[in-house]
């Protein structure tokens, strides 16, 4: 499942998609009444290419954001992370994206973007990174990018061609967005993407979407997936291994709830931390460590206020780790 070539690939992920400036009411007030706001980073790739670095993997991030200051800052805060920036692109005709939310304590949570005609929509075939595509061990998309534009999706399609006949495994996350296409749109997004995934995650409530009425893991199999992974909040996660037809279930670990923005980005980044540390095959034993390393990794998340703010160091993860019944 690795897809290790005999020459090391200088990152271990590559991955890219749409960062946008996060503006996070401070003080658990609710948007329309919010005093003041918390300046971070958001979007599905660059909080999981945050995780993968803070715990000590190579990760290349690329995409195109304005030549502004929100897009300065996001170069600085991801290349501060340790995280190669090298190829993230000042577009000086288009802004970078914006999102705003709050995350009040016991109210639903509202989230607004201002991303339209943003420098990640322009994203095309001719300006994708492809020599770092070409050089990593794992590729990561999501169909949140492949959704903004037409040319978004034909990037996306065009940087799994290159990562799979380099010998690279892909790894695809739907995440899907309501507010960026209807489901009739998704569903044709996501039958176009998904035949070059290796690994595919997706959450229960979107698989209802994507496959409805039938069960994701058949769904994505039958469409050439080595591994399949379900997300499905309180009631945990499992894995669909095709090869074996095996289906492993892991629980949540258990932690007080203060923002759950990020948890699927940390999941993912904690899965795909035990595959690139070894636990990459096709047996019990390693989808009950990458599912549990998910889930450990998700709960640090939505322990404290932020998009990424909990995504742990190595240490922290260890610790919690050897100490984590679940």
């Amino acid at each position: 499942m690795s897809g290790v070539s005999e020459e090391s690939p200088s990152y271990d992920v590559v991955t890219f998609g749409e960062p946008m400036v996060l503006m996070l009411a401070a003080d658990d007030l609710p948007l329309p009444i919010a005093q003041r706001f918390e300046y971070g980073i958001a979007g599905a790739e660059s909080n999981l290419a945050t995780g993968l670095a803070r715990l000590g993997h190579r990760v290349g991030y690329f995409g195109r954001v304005g030549a502004d200051s929100f897009g300065e800052r996001i170069r600085q805060t991801l290349r501060a992370e340790g995280v190669d920036v090298s190829r993230l692109v000042d577009d000086h005709e288009r802004p970078t994206g914006l999102l705003i939310r709050d995350s009040p304590q016991g109210r639903p949570i509202t989230v607004e973007y201002r991303r339209a005609g943003s420098a990640a929509t322009a994203l095309a075939p001719d300006n994708l990174a492809t020599e770092l595509i070409t050089d990593t061990r794992l590729l990561h998309v999501t169909g949140i990018t492949a959704a903004l534009s037409e040319s978004t999706l034909a990037a996306t399609e065009e940087a799994m061609t290159l990562a799979k006949q380099s010998g690279a495994s892909v790894c695809f996350d739907p995440n899907l967005r309501l507010r960026l296409a209807d489901p009739d749109r998704w569903r044709l997004i996501i039958k176009r993407l998904a035949p070059y995934a290796d690994i595919v995650f997706t959450g229960r409530d979107e698989a209802e979407i994507i496959s409805p009425g039938v069960d994701p893991e058949r769904w994505f199999a039958d469409l050439g997936a080595t591994s399949v992974i379900v997300k499905d909040g309180g009631r945990g996660s499992y894995e669909y291994l095709p090869g074996s037809g095996q289906s492993v279930h892991a629980g949540v670990r258990t932690v007080p709830l203060v923002d759950p923005i990020g948890a699927g980005d940390g999941f993912n980044a904690g899965w795909i931390s035990a595959w690139l540390d070894g636990a990459d095959g096709d047996t019990e034993e390693d989808a009950a460590t990458r599912l549990r390393t998910g889930a450990v990794v998700a709960s640090l998340v939505v322990c404290v206020r932020g998009d990424c703010t909990g995504l742990p160091t190595r240490t922290l993860l260890e610790q919690v780790l050897a100490a984590a019944p679940m």
